[in-house]
């Protein structure tokens, strides 16, 4: 039996046990925080608190991921970076022409065809060339997660297309959410409870 914490080193550990045979039993790193919080910390003192909370039944476990789909949910939330990195540089093209205090621009800059002329607005090279700059990266992050996106939904299609087919079929989920709910819940079996999927839910529009 093999015991660990659930940090980011343990992928591999979990893939040696499955290929050796040995059982694997990976602990909630929050949860077994708060049980077994103290100042003296290192190895030897967290193996052996760890060793104790499975041997009283009181180990809080987390979800063992299956190793061949863990490289893709990682890819996915890769995505989520670089999504929130677009996002950002979409609001200080706002902010400046709040700044010059220009009429608004009156449409949203996350579709591309809404970009051209914005640079044009300013009458300052200097200030055209800082909107081109945020409107050249947008234009790359654009490029880059369309083929990510691709890239994902076609991998999605080779581990569980069933699922995720099932996922897209509800009112108001596309492919994007379709994918989180495949890769970050995975098997909705081993979520006892209802109320305990919540964190990965989010409200649509139902239909009448």
């Amino acid at each position: 039996m093999v015991c660990v914490e659930c940090s980011f080193t343990w992928d591999w550990r979990a893939t040696l046990c499955a290929q050796e045979g040995i059982p694997f039993v990976l602990g909630h790193a929050l949860s077994m925080k708060a049980i077994h919080g103290g100042k003296a910390k290192n190895d030897r003192i967290d193996a052996h608190k760890i060793a104790v909370l499975w041997r009283g039944g009181m180990l809080p476990q987390a979800y063992v991921y299956p190793a061949g789909m863990r490289a893709t949910r990682d890819l996915l939330r890769r995505r989520m970076h670089l999504t929130r990195t677009r996002a950002e540089l979409l609001a200080p093209i706002q902010n400046t022409n709040s700044q010059y205090n220009l009429p608004e621009i009156g449409k949203k800059l996350a579709y591309k065809g809404h970009r051209d002329g914005v640079a044009e607005r300013f009458p300052e090279s200097a200030v055209q060339q800082n909107i081109d700059l945020d409107l050249t990266l947008i234009d790359a992050y654009d490029c880059l997660l369309t083929d990510l996106e691709l890239d994902l939904v076609r991998t999605a299609k080779a581990h569980d297309a069933q699922t995720f087919y099932r996922r897209r079929s509800i009112p108001g989920v596309g492919k994007i959410r379709a994918l989180m709910l495949l890769y970050e819940i995975h098997n909705i079996q081993r979520v006892p409870r209802v109320q305990e999927v919540g964190p990965y839910c989010r409200l649509v529009r139902g239909t009448p």
